[in-house]
């Protein structure tokens, strides 16, 4: 008796029970990584999840891991409104800043792979970077000294957010915040007199000296610092007669 013709893999129509695309998979591919985080996700998870074979997901995504990785990414943050051209480049700045964290606060558990892989490079929009670039050249920014402040833009809307938004271990995580707050508490005020007197203050509330992620604690003020500092460092080295 001949076998019956067995479905192909590679059309995802054969094994999902609705049409796929690409914004449907990286969607769902956004929400695996929101419940599992990067480290957690995989392609066979992400495939069982849409009821599709793993190939299938090719069929949309080209490239596997990385590139579904990078396609989440862009889901949650891609749709980035550019700054604003012919407009107020300090004030811009600010904005864009804001958005950007509130975009990655969204979706807390894709800040580990922002910065820290080159697949996260994908995805900022091409016009995103055309703007940045057009407002540091309105501000008067030019040769390598764009391109100097093009990367501390790029350098200070990430970076922040991404340790702000650092995971507590996967293992114990209970157990591994009363241990540095055990590890504080036992700081040496003899040795380390200032940070001693001001700890209390800061405990739970700056970098390294907390236990809590920022997706539960955020650092608001510090993040208002730290936009001040670079957009003031910025106007510090435009050319004087500008």
């Amino acid at each position: 008796m001949p076998r019956a013709p067995t479905k192909n893999p590679v059309a995802p129509e054969t094994a999902a029970a609705a049409p796929l695309s690409r914004e449907s998979v990286l969607a769902a591919a956004l929400a695996l990584i929101d419940q599992r985080g990067v480290e957690g996700f995989s392609v066979r998870d992400l495939a069982r999840s849409l009821g599709v074979y793993p190939t299938a997901l090719y069929w949309h995504v080209p490239g596997g891991r990385n590139a579904l990785i990078a396609g989440a990414v862009t889901a949650a943050v891609g749709g980035l409104e550019p700054p604003a051209p012919n407009s107020d480049w300090q004030a811009e700045l600010r904005a864009l800043f804001a958005r950007y964290r509130q975009a990655v606060h969204r979706h807390p558990r894709i800040a580990p792979v922002l910065g820290a892989q080159l697949v996260s490079n994908a995805s900022l929009d091409p016009l995103l970077l055309d703007r940045i670039l057009a407002l540091l050249e309105s501000a008067g920014f030019t040769d390598q000294g764009l391109f100097d402040a093009y990367n501390v833009v790029i350098a200070a809307m990430v970076s922040f957010v991404t340790l702000e938004l650092a995971p507590q271990p996967d293992d114990d995580p209970d157990g591994w915040a009363a241990g540095h707050q055990q590890r504080l508490a036992q700081v040496d005020g003899a040795a380390c007199p200032t940070l001693a007197r001001h700890l209390p203050q800061m405990a739970n509330r700056a970098f390294v000296v907390r236990w809590s992620s920022g997706s539960t604690h955020p650092l608001d003020a510090g993040f208002e610092a730290w936009t001040e500092v670079v957009v003031q460092g910025l106007a510090a080295r435009l050319p004087r007669n500008v």
